[in-house]
C-alpha cells in the first residue's frame, strides 16, 4: 500500500518502539552494544559509527520520502557530498558541476577533490547544451546538478539532464536541498543519487547540521553505505532525532514558506529599489515552465540584485530585523545574506563568483505582513 507523503514523513521508519510501545522513537545514546556471542551481534548492531537504531529511522524515512531504496545520513552536507564523491570517483575522473553552485560545494571541489585528482568544468545547468558540451567523454564520471541553484536560483530539467548524462555513461546527481523532497523528487525524474544538507529544510528549524544522501540504485546504495562507515562522517544519535522531529512538519511547513515567498516576491518584482528578483516561481523567470514541470511549488528561497549595487546590497541586509542576517537557509525564522561576502565567499575570483549586488533570502514562516514591512524599512 503506497502512502502520501505527510504519511510517510510521519511513520516511515518509526513504528512505535517494541519493548515500551513508544509512539517517537528513541535516541539511542550508545557508542557501543552488547553481544550475544562472539560474532553474534543482537539485531546487527555493533558500534554506532557502523549503526545505530535512531539514525536508521532517519535513514529508512529519507528514502521512502525520496522514492529509493537506500538513504543515509551524515554529519553535514559536504561529508554526504564527500563520501559520494570518493565512492564513485577515482583520481582522474571528471566531473560537471553548476555555474553558480553552493559555495562549499564549490571548495570542496576546488580546493579538496582537485588535489585528489578529480577534475571539475562549471557549466549552465539550465542549460542542457552546455552541460553537453562540459562533458569529457570517457571521463566525466557525475554531472552534478543544484535545482534550483544556490544563489542564482537558476532551473535545471533533472529529466533532460539524466538523459544527457546516462548518455556520456555518467551518474546524474541532484543537490535538492533548496525544493525538499516534498516540492521535487529527483529520483523520479531519472537522478541517481539524491543529495540534501539536512540542516535547511528538511530540519526546519536551525537547530541540527546534518547531510543526505539518497541512491535510486540499491547495489550504488549498499557501496556508498559501506563508504559511510569506513569514513566515518555520520551523524549522532541526537542530531538523527532532530532532524527525523523536523521531517514530521516538512509538508506543512513548506507550503508556508512558498505561501510566504510568492507574495514577497510579487512585492519585490518591480520595486524601484530592486534591479532584478530571482524566483522561478515568477512567470518572467526563464526557469519558470521547467520548474512548474517538475516541482509542486517554487520553494521558499529568493534572490535579488539591488539597484544600487553592492554597497546598496550590503546596507539592505545590515539594515533588515525581523529577517535575521545569518548563514544557512530553510528554517522556520526568515534569514537574509549578502552571498558575496558570507555563503559564497569561497568563490570570489572564480567562474563561480556571484554579483556583488546581489541579496538572498531565506523565507520563513511568519506572519508575510511583517515580513513585507520589515523588507520594505529595509530596501530604503
Amino acid at each position: 500500500m503506497s502512502h502520501g507523503f505527510d504519511t510517510l514523513a510521519i511513520h516511515a521508519g518509526q513504528d512505535p518502539e517494541a519493548r515500551t510501545g513508544a509512539v517517537i522513537p528513541p535516541i539511542y545514546q550508545t557508542s557501543t552494544y552488547a553481544q550475544d556471542a562472539v560474532g553474534a551481534p543482537r539485531q546487527g548492531y555493533e558500534y554506532s559509527r557502523s549503526g545505530n537504531p535512531t539514525r536508521d529511522a532517519l535513514q529508512e524515512c529519507l528514502a521512502a520520502l525520496e522514492g529509493g531504496p537506500v538513504g543515509l545520513a551524515f554529519a553535514s552536507g559536504l561529508a554526504a557530498e564527500d563520501a559520494l564523491l570518493r565512492t564513485v570517483c577515482v583520481p582522474g575522473d571528471h566531473v560537471v558541476i553548476p555555474d553558480d553552485a553552493y559555495g562549499g560545494t564549490y571548495r570542496l571541489f576546488a580546493k579538496v577533490a582537485e588535489r585528489w585528482g578529480l577534475s571539475y568544468t562549471p557549466a549552465k545547468v539550465s542549460d542542457p547544451d552546455a552541460v553537453r558540451a562540459a562533458i569529457r567523454p570517457g571521463s566525466t564520471r557525475i554531472v552534478w546538478l543544484e535545482t534550483p541553484t544556490n544563489p542564482l536560483l537558476g532551473i535545471a530539467d533533472i529529466a533532460t539532464l539524466a538523459s544527457v548524462a546516462h548518455d556520456a555513461g555518467a551518474l546524474l546527481v541532484v543537490d535538492n536541498t533548496f525544493a525538499s523532497p516534498y516540492l521535487q523528487q529527483p529520483i523520479a525524474l531519472g537522478a541517481d543519487v539524491v543529495v540534501h544538507s539536512t540542516t535547511k529544510y528538511i530540519g526546519g528549524h536551525s537547530d541540527v547540521v546534518g547531510g543526505a544522501l539518497v541512491a535510486a540504485d540499491a547495489a550504488l546504495g549498499e557501496e556508498l553505505r559501506y563508504h559511510q562507515n569506513a569514513m566515518g562522517a555520520v551523524n549522532g544519535p541526537f542530531d538523527a532525532w532532530l532532524t527525523l522531529r523536523g521531517i514530521k512538519t516538512l509538508g506543512v511547513r513548506m507550503d508556508r514558506h512558498c505561501d510566504n515567498a510568492e507574495r514577497i516576491a510579487g512585492y519585490l518584482d518591480g520595486h524601484a529599489k530592486v534591479a532584478q528578483v530571482l524566483y522561478p516561481g515568477l512567470p518572467s523567470h526563464p526557469g519558470h515552465e521547467v520548474a512548474a514541470k517538475q516541482m509542486r511549488r517554487f520553494g521558499g528561497m529568493i534572490s535579488f540584485r539591488a539597484a544600487g549595487g553592492e554597497e546598496h546590497a550590503v546596507e539592505i541586509c545590515n539594515r533588515a530585523k525581523l529577517f535575521v542576517l545569518a548563514e544557512s537557509l530553510g528554517g522556520v525564522e526568515s534569514l537574509i545574506e549578502h552571498p558575496g561576502r558570507m555563503t559564497h565567499a569561497s568563490a570570489a575570483g572564480s567562474p563561480l563568483e556571484v554579483p556583488g549586488d546581489l541579496v538572498r533570502l531565506s523565507v520563513g514562516i511568519e506572519t508575510v505582513e511583517d515580513l513585507l514591512a520589515d523588507l520594505e524599512q529595509a530596501l530604503g
